[in-house]
Parts: structure tokens; C-alpha cells; sequence
């Protein structure tokens, strides 16, 4: 038994490590970007919100969910990287890239308080994450589709955003 299960562990070791480092990423910028702006958040509680803004509760919850499909996502591209390797290439390139605006709008939203141009980098994050989606699909259609909620959540995020802006 000892020695089926080492030989199992020994086949999706490389696997279960890739997992892991792709979920650890997108959560690692989530913690940092929360660690950076915890003490700004208490803005959005004083903000005037357009309907539908739901309690800031939700989005430690929604975010975290986001996170983890995302790396679950990146992941499989990683995995088929070499059976399609310039889309993969240019779908972790575009992941990254939102990585980064996703880091860059809590700083831009919370810390320094710049709606509009929180909105801005909203709408550049949409557009890299519709161009992930379209790259992943050419690898791993169901890679695409795990990105999907993130998609919906920018357009949601970007319609509270385009509010708080109009609206304050």
C-alpha cells in the first residue's frame, strides 16, 4: 500500500506543485494589496454608492473565490505550455499583466482615493482579461472558462466604480 501510494504521489507531485504555486500567486497579490490599503478601506463605508453595492463584507469573499479559480486557471495553461506554447505564453503574459492592474487599482481606488482613474485601470484590466480568455481557449477551453467570473466581476466593479465616481 506504502509503496502505491508513493508511486501516486511520485505522478502528480509536479502537478500538485504547480497548482499550488498558481493559487498562492494571485492570492499572495491579493493579501499584499489589502495589507497596503487596510488602512484607506474604511472609505467605502462613507462613500455614496450606486444600487446594488453590496456590503463590504462580500468582497474579501468574492476576491479570495476569484483568486483561486484564477490560479486554477493559470495552472492548466502552465501545464500545456508545451503542446501550445505561444498561446500559453501570451495568456500568462496578459494574466500577469492583470495581476498587476488588479494591484494597481485597490492602491489607485482606496489609497489615493482617484476614482476616475481607478475606473481607467478597471477598463484596461477588462480588456486583459478578455484577451487571457481568448489565449487560454486556443490551450484549455475550460482554463477560459474558469476566468469568466473574474470578467463579470471587473464589469461589476467597474460599474460600482464608475457610481462612487459620479456619485462623490
Amino acid at each position: 500500500m506504502l509503496k502505491k501510494l508513493k508511486k501516486f504521489w511520485s505522478k502528480i507531485k509536479p502537478y500538485a506543485l504547480a497548482y499550488l504555486v498558481a493559487i498562492a500567486i494571485p492570492l499572495t497579490v491579493g493579501i499584499v494589496a489589502a495589507a497596503l490599503t487596510r488602512d484607506s478601506m474604511d472609505i467605502y463605508g462613507r462613500l455614496n454608492t450606486p444600487p446594488l453595492a453590496p456590503p463590504s463584507a462580500l468582497f474579501p469573499i468574492v476576491w479570495t473565490a476569484l483568486y483561486i479559480l484564477m490560479g486554477i486557471s493559470s495552472a492548466m495553461i502552465y501545464q500545456k505550455r508545451n503542446r501550445y506554447p505561444e498561446a500559453a505564453k501570451n495568456g500568462l503574459i496578459y494574466y500577469g499583466v492583470s495581476l498587476v492592474l488588479n494591484f494597481s487599482w485597490s492602491i489607485i481606488f482606496f489609497r489615493l482615493q482617484a476614482a476616475f482613474f481607478a475606473l481607467i485601470v478597471l477598463i484596461a484590466l477588462l480588456y486583459t482579461i478578455i484577451k487571457t480568455i481568448l489565449e487560454y481557449r486556443k490551450v484549455c477551453p475550460i482554463a477560459a472558462y474558469l476566468q469568466i467570473p473574474y470578467a463579470i466581476w471587473i464589469i461589476f466593479a467597474g460599474y460600482l466604480n464608475a457610481g462612487i465616481w459620479l456619485l462623490n
